[in-house]
């Protein structure tokens, strides 16, 4: 069978069950690509209907680069070709394969197979991170990979015959078929409108399965909120049509004259979401307005109905001043960003269950409890008939075991009695995952369920990369709590000195951070070991099992290092997290990460006295820096997570109170007399910050909150009045004044106590 012959027969059968089939072409690339061409042509893949990912250019079809491949997100094609002789990634595969509609072909250009588990290309080098070099990089993905190419149903394997330029030319060899016999799909119930649609029966005719019409009708429940509020949860595996079914749901609302706000981690993932939308409301004939600048708002004249959309932190600030906000891909947005678009009166979550923008199963397992907790109506709603294709699709199938897109922990029963005296602690060596599938999903699902984004991307590094590792605990073979640590620093001069110029360098976050941004020349010298990524069983939880792993990885590798580090997206809670298991706060960043909508943290466990140098000064830079940043970029940042981090600081050495006499008058008078905190703030800055950074002072919380609102970070009195929940602005200052008086008398002087005698 040649190709032409066999990508004929390839088609047929996905037409006939309206499935996808996954077509591999093997070789050297030019023969690959023209191989391709043919294909293409014989699977009678119309031009316009195939999208080719590729470095090269001057092909007849749309094309993207691979590194690009997220443009095709929220499209659909007949045929996509994606070349992997260049910027060959899990993620262009991940992004790329779901653009294939029902009847069409995923093909697949590579290098010959036994080959390509040799080769090193623009990924790779990606993951050689310094001290490590290309060389260093195992190929442990991409035998994984072609593994799963060579024994998954539904995918074609061709070795492609190549001319050797004199005439002489290898046959193509079809060393798999890929067809699996299947006859005709079953295909899956219709929609169908509710007798008590509230949405236009047009919405409802608009959907293409009964689960999208099931989601439709559960997405009413966000017109009458009710007092305490409605939420509903959509969730579904990527190609089910929830986005489309939350965007039908969004126009309906706004030709109500409802205000509904739309986030997404990214505006590009929406797009499609906001093309059902604008359809809708074209089709209900409702004079629409569009911002042609992103095309991100439609506006009705339905009484000022309106879909807009906001990044996921503009979108916070704005939930309490609409009527419905619409999370699209949640499980890609952090908790604390999910928990303030409860600000709004109905709230909509709609989230994949597998796949590279985030899992649902982590997001219920971080964010469902904070969601019940909110005392609102909450609908659930699962979605599980594809849109784009019949079920069973070999393809869908393959993909989800190549990137391992449905990784899971272990089921609670198996965990449910660990205890730290039950568990066992392992390193996971890269060829043991690769040889255990069960341990790979266990371990990978752990840190996927634990993480508000993981991509397939991760996967690859996790195998690959040779400054990774993996420690886990184990309980009767099944992992309960699993970190992922890179090595980091020992860096050379040379790379020392290129750093300290501001070259960036990869894999190396906490030397980089602290040698560029807080110029420490010497700060990518000592060796250390940065915890990544920390997961436990959110069975066993609160039971010790972190703290646990983290000792161990300390006791296993604390000789070898100078320090063991982590950076995070701050909150109290991970906070007095790492402050418990001996981390201290060396760096607060001053801009919130785009991904996690949190301020970084960077924390610091020294192991050796070289480490402990270096945490050491970098502590106490710290600690000389936080008191004016407060009050300047950090100063929307929570109170509480300036409370855990001063508190974590830990400096060699007490705090400086450098207080003059005249400000110790200054300072008494407004604690223990008339004096007001506005007149002078620097000495009361000193206090505060002295107080948090040692906690000696015996202070309520409530009264720590107030110390950092008002003097660290100078809000306004009427503002601190109402966060902090004081009857008035003068309870307010009286409160500060009776916070202050404790710190006066642990901080004080001669001149100090002679003012203080005064009004005694």
């Amino acid at each position: 069978m040649d190709i032409g012959t066999l990508a004929a027969a390839l088609r047929a059968e996905a037409r006939r069950t309206d499935q996808r089939r996954l077509l591999v072409l093997h070789g050297e690339r030019d023969a690959c690509i023209d191989a391709a061409f043919t294909a293409v042509e014989a699977a009678d893949v119309a031009d316009g209907e195939t999208t080719i990912l590729s470095t090269r250019e001057g092909f007849r079809f749309e094309r993207h680069r691979p590194k690009h491949a997220g443009r095709l997100l929220g499209t659909t094609r007949e045929a996509v070709i994606l070349d992997a002789f260049g910027e060959f990634s899990p993620n262009a595969v991940g992004r790329s394969v779901g653009a294939v509609d029902g009847g069409g072909l995923y093909v697949l250009l590579a290098p010959p197979l036994e080959e390509w588990l040799d080769r090193r290309g623009d990924f790779d080098e990606s993951l050689a991170v310094p001290p490590f070099g290309l060389d260093d990089v195992s190929g442990r993905f991409r035998t994984r990979f072609v593994e799963t190419l060579r024994t998954h149903p539904g995918v074609a394997v061709v070795a492609v015959g190549t001319d050797d330029g004199d005439g002489d030319a290898t046959e193509d060899v079809v060393e798999r078929d890929g067809l699996t016999g299947d006859d005709a799909a079953t295909p899956a119930p219709g929609p169908t409108t509710p007798a008590d649609a509230a949405f236009p029966a047009a919405a409802y005719e608009s959907c293409l399965t009964r689960d999208q019409s099931r989601a439709l009708s559960a997405l009413e429940r966000l017109r009458h909120p009710g007092p305490a509020g409605s939420a509903v949860v959509v969730e579904a595996d990527r190609g089910r049509g929830k986005s489309s079914a939350a965007g039908l749901a969004a126009a309906a609302l706004a030709a109500e004259g409802r205000d509904v706000l739309v986030t997404a981690p990214a505006f590009g993932g929406a797009a499609a979401w906001f093309e059902r939308a604008r359809d809708l409301l074209a089709d209900l004939r409702d004079p629409l307005a569009v911002d042609e600048d992103r095309r991100i708002e439609l506006a009705t004249d339905a009484g000022g109905g309106r879909v807009r959309f906001r990044p996921p932190a503009a979108a916070v600030a704005e939930a309490g001043t609409v009527d419905v906000v619409v999370a699209d891909e949640a499980a890609a947005l952090p908790v604390r960003l999910l928990s303030g678009l409860l600000d709004a009166p109905a709230t909509a979550f709609v989230t994949t269950v597998h796949g590279y923008e985030g899992a649902g199963r982590g997001f219920s397992v971080r964010f469902r409890g904070r969601l019940d907790d909110a005392d609102r109506r909450v609908t659930d709603v699962r979605m599980d008939a594809p849109i784009r294709y019949a079920r069973g699709d070999p393809v869908e199938a393959w993909a989800f075991r190549a990137l391992l897109l449905d990784a899971r922990p272990s089921v609670d029963a198996a965990v449910a009695d660990a205890t730290p005296d039950s568990v066992a602690y392992r390193v996971l060596d890269g060829d043991e995952l690769l040889a255990d599938e069960h341990l790979l999903s266990a371990a990978f699902g752990l840190l996927v369920a634990a993480h508000y984004r993981t991509e397939p991307d991760d996967l690859a590094r996790l195998l690959d990369a040779p400054n990774l590792s993996v420690r886990a605990l184990v309980h009767d073979g099944h992992v309960v709590s699993v970190a992922m640590l890179a090595r980091e620093g020992g860096l050379d001069g040379t790379t020392r000195e290129a750093m300290y110029d501001g070259e960036r360098v990869r894999g190396n976050m906490l030397p980089d951070v602290l040698t560029s941004q807080l110029r420490d020349p010497d700060a990518a010298a000592p060796r250390g070991v940065r915890v990544v990524r920390i997961a436990t069983h959110h069975a066993v939880r609160s039971r010790g099992l972190g703290s646990l792993l983290l000792d161990e990885v300390a006791a296993e590798l604390g000789d070898d290092v100078d320090y063991l580090g982590t950076g995070f997206g701050a909150t109290p809670e991970l906070l007095d997290f790492w402050r418990d298991n001996g981390y201290r706060t060396v760096h607060l960043a001053t801009t919130r990460n785009d991904a996690s909508g949190e301020h970084s943290a960077l924390m610091v466990r020294p192991t050796s006295d070289a480490g402990r140098a270096f945490a050491g000064r970098h502590a106490r830079w710290f600690r000389e820096r936080v008191g004016a940043v407060l009050s300047d970029a950090l100063s929307d940042l929570d109170a509480d997570v300036v409370r855990g981090a001063l508190a974590a600081c830990d400096a060699p050495g007490d705090p400086v109170v450098d207080v003059s006499a005249y400000e110790w008058r200054l300072t008494v008078a407004a604690a223990y007399g008339p004096g007001l905190a506005d007149m002078a703030p620097r000495p009361f800055r000193r206090l505060a910050l002295a107080h948090l950074l040692d906690g000696d002072a015996d202070l309520s919380d409530r009264a720590e909150r107030l110390l950092v609102r008002k003097v660290l970070q100078a809000r306004e009195w009427e503002a601190v009045t109402e966060e902090l929940d004081y009857v008035s602005t003068a309870e307010c200052m009286r409160s500060l004044g009776r916070a202050l008086q404790p710190l006066v008398d642990r901080y004080g002087d001669e001149a100090a106590f002679a003012e203080r005698a005064r009004y005694e």
